[in-house]
């Protein structure tokens, strides 16, 4: 069901920061930062030759992952995203298999324009998991 890797998330309070070790120390491509208002965060993905690594900081209040980054003030690797063919099909078996999806249950458009879904860490190995659409 799932396809290839797409990202890892790494949540930090700092963006600048954060983009200035990946793009400074480490010599990464960034793209530009990007708000999810819907989500809750702004990200900029660093690009590598076989996937991304998506550093996401708080958006306004109510954040999804402020929570995170107030446990994990350095940061942390906060989810993993899984590319899908079909979402819709991908959400209604993993809930036949007990896996609940976060928030609603509706896909949300994500940062590549594709829809996306959340799914709850105690079902998946303590990880949160996005699915993609691709």
């Amino acid at each position: 069901m799932i396809g290839r890797l797409n990202h890892v998330a790494i949540a930090v309070r700092d963006l600048d920061a954060a983009c200035a070790i990946y793009r400074d120390t480490l010599g990464a491509t960034l793209t530009e930062p990007l708000p999810q208002p819907e989500h809750g965060v702004t990200v900029v993905f660093v690009n590598l030759p076989n996937s991304k690594v998506e550093l996401m900081a708080p958006l306004g209040e109510g954040s999804p992952i402020e929570s995170f980054v107030e446990r994990n003030p350095n940061g942390g690797v906060h989810h993993v995203c899984y590319e899908v063919d079909d979402i819709l099909a991908a959400r209604d078996r993993l809930k036949a298999g007990g896996a609940r999806v976060l928030g609603d249950g509706e896909p949300k458009i994500g940062a590549h324009g594709k829809p996306v879904l959340f799914l709850h860490p105690k079902d998946l190995n303590g990880t949160v998991v996005e699915l993609e659409q691709v």
